[in-house]
């Protein structure tokens, strides 16, 4: 049945009345089977194996259909007691939950750590934009915040960028001793505006604008990126801020194995693939897509290409799928272009893909912020973009050139975790 949270209604039921009728006599029941109370001693848990399948966790689809992850009690367990086990969360902390929690991150510590530990979750009931969730960060306070790169790069574009960008703070940021001031005080304010109660901000899920993640290093702002998915319930890789790597992913968990697999040994970079306590049984009812994404020796192939130092750190450079060859035979990410596009004025979102040997950049604009400046007509949105395509094209490798800039009409589309559902965008039309 489905019950009212705010008076213990039944709302739905499948068996006619016997909830009803249960839910008339519940305190005589509930007092003629305990009738010194309902006790810690009174809860019985279910004795099932942690290798049975206990979760169906469907991923989120950027490449195509959403696939069902069968992820079993131990692959749960090997997340939240590394959660525990490295007091990410503790008793009595405060966290703000704004991640869908039926994403593997969201679930895993929003919620199984958070009421594994005694953590007190706040649930955001709106949809989270930067702006409201600012306003709840202040309010809640958290101890820990866990967020996708979207989030934190919005708030860069829109509190820090404006303010380094003044003149007289150029100037000053090229002074020793001042610009360490500078940045203090910008660490500070950054650390109020986020409640100013946490011990560290965990980015995951996507990746990260190198931009921002270079400032945020610079300034010593405690950020730390992860690394997981789906399939591994999420966690493959953390780092506590303060041993955070710049560049990587953080470092592979003592619970997981991972290598890089190169089929060509000479290349630079590899597939990332991972084994251990974290990882999947297998997608539902899909044998096909399970005997693939697994290899012949049991490795799980994560279809993140990268390279790994020898402290485990793990550096990802892009999906296997979305890769480009360049027509002269270079590893051409996307999403590396994409990070730098999205950092110039007046770019909200972007996709790189190639037309006839050439990359194009579909791109959606920032509308709102050109309407506030009076620049919303299509002369002067041509005059931008030709800017942003000189600047992009003067800091890539000359293979990496875009060949132009087309503006989309509307925002991307999206998947519950907010990544752009790339494949409907392969086959669009370009003027």
């Amino acid at each position: 049945g489905a019950f009212s949270l705010t008076d213990f209604r039944c709302l739905y039921q499948r068996d006619g009345e016997t909830i009803q009728k249960f839910l008339k006599n519940a305190d005589r029941e509930m007092h003629a089977s305990y009738p010194k109370g309902f006790g810690r001693e009174d809860v019985q848990y279910t004795t099932l194996s942690n290798d049975k399948v206990m979760l169906l966790n469907y991923t989120s689809g950027t490449t195509g259909f959403s696939k069902g992850v069968m992820l079993t009690g131990n692959n749960l367990a090997g997340n939240v007691t590394f959660g525990i086990r490295t007091e990410l969360l503790k008793k009595g902390d405060k966290v703000l939950s704004f991640l869908p929690l039926a994403h593997a991150y969201g679930c895993a510590f929003d919620f199984l750590t958070a009421t594994a530990v005694g953590t007190h979750v706040t649930l955001l009931g709106k949809t989270p934009s930067p702006k409201i969730i600012m306003k709840a960060f202040e309010e809640v306070k958290p101890n820990l915040i866990i967020t996708v790169p979207l989030v934190i790069e919005k708030i860069y574009k829109n509190i820090i960028q404006p303010l380094i960008n003044k003149k007289g703070m150029k100037w000053a940021l090229n002074i020793p001793l001042l610009d360490t001031q500078i940045y203090n005080q910008i660490r500070k304010r950054l650390v109020d505006a986020l409640g100013g109660r946490f011990k560290e901000i965990i980015i995951g899920g996507a990746a990260m604008d190198k931009e921002v993640e270079e400032f945020f290093y610079k300034i010593k702002f405690p950020f730390t990126i992860g690394y997981g998915m789906t399939e591994c319930g999420p966690l493959i890789s953390y780092a506590p801020w303060n041993e955070f790597v710049l560049g990587s992913s953080g470092k592979i968990l003592d619970i997981m194995e991972a290598r890089i697999y190169k089929e060509n040994p000479e290349a630079e970079t590899g597939e990332i693939q991972v084994r251990g306590e974290n990882t999947m049984v297998g997608y539902y009812k899909n044998p096909e897509a399970t005997q693939e994404v697994f290899t012949a020796d049991g490795w799980l192939r994560t279809g993140d290409l990268g390279t790994m130092d020898a402290n485990g750190n793990i550096f990802i450079r892009g999906r296997l799928k979305t890769m480009i060859l360049s027509s002269s035979g270079q590893n051409i990410f996307p999403e590396e272009l994409e990070a730098k596009l999205n950092n110039l004025p007046f770019i909200l979102e972007s996709i790189v893909i190639e037309r006839n040997k050439k990359l194009v950049a579909l791109v959606y604009a920032d509308y709102e912020a050109l309407d506030s400046l009076g620049l919303n007509n299509p002369h002067n949105l041509q005059t931008i973009m030709d800017e942003n395509l000189k600047n992009l094209n003067a800091n890539v490798a000359a293979y990496e050139r875009i060949s132009k800039i087309q503006l989309y009409p509307t925002e991307f589309e999206k998947t519950p975790k907010r990544s752009i559902k790339r494949y409907l965008y392969n086959s669009i039309a370009i003027d």
